[in-house]
């Protein structure tokens, strides 16, 4: 009987959501923590404790810098804001003629200052910014390999979610019906609900991730207009020709008024980062960019003056319907211009998002295993579908957990500390995958999901051990950031612990009203 198109879309959306769904559920959880990685990074510095006035914060930096890189090519400084109270600054050496440049450590070329441009001495840490690179650019491989893979699993997402929606008849009825102790019905239930639960959210989270890399998923246009993509880029983003030095010593202005002239041209909006180039030198010149929080296109503008008289040299902002349109879907994608309101919905859309693809994947096995020749030995293609799963939606987050208590537990002055707090995240998933792999597949899903809530919930332990900064401190203070993380970590591992004792009590289908013996019980 020839199919409906209904019924071959359900095909499609069976199988473009399963042959991603491992890496689809990892973008989705990292990105969604993403959504508040400054937080994150903050609370894995536990050391930064302060919050100073933009403008004299980054005066005290530029003092700071005059002192100890005053013949650097550039400074970069990013000024402490509401949600990340340090001061960030990095600087480009001085070139040496006859000498290739040299790749240098991190924290050569970089520093922490608090708000009177002194110091600070913080942990080796990655913090919330890995958990964004890794939603897209992943980890061990070749970051330009990384996001194709990214782009064909995003592409994949976005013929299940279209597919899913001609697929299913009751989408918006069925949103109501979330029945629980049901089998089959109850994953499809929770697959529906969190799928209707922020279906706009998907399709312009998915849409807007392959439109921010469309240049390098579709290159032909630029290969065929341009003589090549860097010509393509200095075009499309102009910057100003590289002055050299006069060899004629000025000193900087202040930079406080300009800030307050930028803001001002900005409608009152933050200055985001500042650099000088040519510090210093009568040529020095001070660019100030406007910040990606206070607007949703990404691209905002910048102002440009002259570093000994603070003469304004030029003024930029996005040219062109097609550029103005990239910068606001970077925006949207990213959600930097959203308040506390605004990215809390991000946020919860986002674990729906999660929850969609995970039920997705355990819905696939429960829907097939009734339909084995013999359910409790199904065949080797089934049992790593199984397998997969659990490592992916038990594994991963016990290996976001591992790599908060890394941040606590390893040594701070470590040696690569940063990058073994990474290695803990994988080390930890890729042993629940070999734990999932070695274990019958009922007790791996439960002993997994155990794991994971037990992980979680030794965060909040360990960080009273180890720091001075935690919940109980936090109540009393006022510090709030840390009171609301360790209230995420218990309340995750109360919904993993959840999760564990609802696996351990489910009765596969395949057993009810059926006598199994003591082997086929374990497997099941």
């Amino acid at each position: 009987m020839k199919e409906s198109f209904r019924q071959s879309m359900a095909w499609l959306h069976t199988w473009t959501g399963l042959m991603f769904g491992w890496l689809l559920f990892a973008m989705f959880l990292t990105g969604t923590a993403a959504y508040f990685q400054q937080e994150i990074s903050r609370w894995m510095r536990p050391e930064l404790v302060t919050n100073a006035d933009p403008a004299n914060a980054t005066q005290a930096a530029i003092d700071y810098l005059q002192a100890r890189q005053p013949d650097a090519e550039s400074w970069f400084i990013t000024p402490p804001s509401a949600r990340n109270p340090a001061t960030e600054i990095f600087w480009q050496p001085k070139k040496v003629e006859g000498k290739p440049p040299t790749r240098r450590k991190r924290g050569e070329t970089s520093a922490t200052l608090d708000g009177g441009g002194h110091p600070v001495t913080v942990r080796e840490t990655r913090g919330g910014f890995f958990l964004y690179r890794f939603h897209f650019d992943l980890h061990y491989m070749p970051v330009i390999w990384a996001r194709y893979l990214v782009g064909v699993a995003a592409m994949f997402m976005l013929v299940a979610i279209l597919s899913g929606i001609v697929t299913h008849k009751k989408i918006f009825a069925d949103f109501f019906m979330l029945r629980f102790g049901k089998g089959q019905r109850s994953w499809l239930d929770a697959h529906n609900v969190t799928a209707v639960f922020a279906l706009p959210f998907y399709l312009m989270i998915t849409y807007t991730g392959l439109v921010t890399l469309a240049t390098q998923y579709m290159p032909w246009g630029v290969m065929a207009n341009y003589a090549s993509t860097d010509t393509f880029f200095e075009e499309l983003f102009p910057g100003r020709a590289d002055v050299p030095r006069s060899g004629v010593a000025a000193p900087l202005v202040s930079v406080s008024p300009l800030m307050a002239i930028a803001s001002r041209t900005w409608g009152g909006a933050a200055v985001g980062s500042i650099q000088v180039t040519n510090p210093g030198d009568s040529t020095a010149i001070i660019t100030l960019r406007r910040s990606a929080t206070t607007a949703i296109g990404a691209r905002g503008e910048s102002i440009v003056f002259a570093g000994p008289s603070g003469r304004l040299l030029d003024r930029h902002a996005p040219d062109g319907g097609a550029l103005a349109t990239q910068s606001v879907m970077v925006g949207l994608h990213a959600g930097r211009y959203a308040g506390w309101g605004l990215r809390w919905l991000y946020f919860l859309s986002g674990v729906g998002g999660t929850i969609m693809v995970g039920s997705g994947l355990v819905l696939w096995t429960v829907k097939r295993r009734a339909k084995l020749p013999n359910p409790m030995q199904p065949h080797f293609g089934f049992r790593l579908v199984e397998r997969l799963n659990i490592a992916a939606i038990a594994g991963l987050p016990a290996g976001l957990a591992a790599y908060f208590l890394a941040n606590r537990l390893l040594p701070i002055a470590m040696a690569d500390r940063a990058e073994w707090e990474i290695n803990s995240l994988f080390l930890t998933w890729a042993g629940g995958l070999l734990w999932a792999c070695a274990r019958p597949q009922r007790r791996a899903w439960v002993e997994s999901l155990s794991c994971a809530a037990a992980l979680f919930l030794a965060v909040p332990i360990v960080n009273a051990l180890t720091v001075p900064r935690n919940m109980l401190t936090g109540l009393m203070t006022g510090d709030w950031l840390f009171v609301a993380f360790d209230m995420a970590m218990v309340a995750l591992a109360f919904a993993l612990g959840w999760a564990a004792r609802k696996a351990a009590r489910a009765k596969p289908k395949a057993m009810r009203g059926t006598r199994l013996n003591r082997k086929e019980l374990i497997a099941a």
